[in-house]
């Protein structure tokens, strides 16, 4: 609302009166205290509290797609060298090793025959499992309802956390902000284009030589370059025309003011970092002429700095079972156009 000065300001000069506005604070759709609100598991009467936002993670998994690729690419070579077993499955065993990498927690059930032997083992939703008191989980699909398991047929792996000892925590917290910024850029620009209906530029004319109908004309011409194949040229005759007398104003040049590609460029960067995994592994196009190097010893190095220990991890499992149930072959690359396959030994 203008006060009554303004308006009286206004009046007395002819003009309109100078109005000063702000928007408000950018706020994110996903905030950082959303996902890490609480850095320790308080107990809530029935459980302890994960120490990040679970959900928050199922939804940033495919939030990017270097994130959500650079997971699938651990998954997929780890059960790519996993040797099944009758007792555990190579689909139960994708989405243990899945939700080890996703949430830095991940659970195998025992379950049992008819005589109390082990007929199979299980993996439950990591996103829906609690730990309780005494080494007993809880399976939590909603605020109110809450099934326990049996106790003792719940063997839980975790990536462990720096601030307390009850769940793990993914290693890649660190780049999610990274994550959601790539995907914001991506959405910003879509939703540029779908809108359709910015302004490009301000023709702005103050040629007085001009005759009425030649502004007729050029406000037809411009009217006419709208809709497909608008990337039309104008011709303007502009006889005794004076310096800047005609000026193309933009209003809307996106290419060149939001930094698309090195915002996406950079936050990629930060996510591959985040996630420790060579580029040339993701189906990513180097930029440079040199390429990222050679595939192979990428390979190599990567499985034994970051499949390596994860598989150990996953291997503990043996002993709590009392049985070797997981175990890995070696890693194989092919070789194309040849149908040859590289081992990728690691000691």
């Amino acid at each position: 609302m203008k006060s009554k000065t303004q308006k009286n300001n206004a009046k007395a000069t002819g003009s309109g009166a100078v109005e000063v506005f702000t928007f408000g604070d950018p706020t994110p759709v996903m905030e950082a205290r959303d996902l890490m609100g609480y850095f320790e598991s308080s107990w809530n009467g029935r459980y302890y509290e994960p120490p990040f936002n679970v959900a928050s993670l199922a939804k940033s998994y495919r939030a990017n797609p270097h994130h959500s690729s650079a997971i699938q690419v651990k998954r997929n070579i780890i059960s790519s060298a996993f040797i099944p077993h009758k007792k555990l499955s190579r689909q139960q065993f994708e989405r243990f090793a899945l939700e080890q990498i996703v949430f830095g927690n991940s659970y195998l059930e025992k379950i049992e025959n008819a005589l109390g032997g082990v007929l199979r083992y299980e993996s439950p939703l990591s996103k829906f499992v609690r730990a309780g008191k005494n080494g007993e989980y809880l399976y939590i699909p909603n605020y109110y309802d809450s099934y326990p398991f049996k106790s003792g047929s719940i063997y839980h792996l975790i990536e462990p956390d720096i601030n307390q000892d009850i769940y793990g925590a993914p290693d890649y917290l660190s780049g999610l902000q990274s994550a959601w910024l790539n995907e914001a850029a991506t959405l910003f620009r879509r939703k540029y284009y779908l809108n359709g209906s910015h302004a490009g530029f301000v023709f702005y004319m103050t040629d007085p030589a001009q005759d009425i109908k030649d502004v007729d004309n050029i406000r037809a011409a411009l009217k006419e370059a709208k809709g497909p194949g608008n990337f039309r040229n104008l011709f303007m005759y502009s006889p005794n025309g004076k310096k800047d007398g005609i000026q193309i104003i933009p209003i809307a040049e996106v290419q060149a003011k939001d930094e698309f590609f090195n915002i996406k460029n950079v936050s990629r960067d930060d996510v591959l970092a985040a996630h420790r995994v060579p580029p040339q592994l993701m189906g990513i196009v180097p930029n440079n002429a040199g390429g990222f190097g050679d595939i192979e010893k990428a390979a190599r190095v990567f499985a034994r700095n970051e499949l390596l220990p994860l598989q150990e991890r996953m291997k503990d499992f043996n002993a709590w079972a009392g049985e070797e149930v997981i175990s890995f072959g070696p890693y194989e690359i092919s070789v194309p156009g040849t149908g040859q396959k590289i081992k990728i030994e690691v000691d």
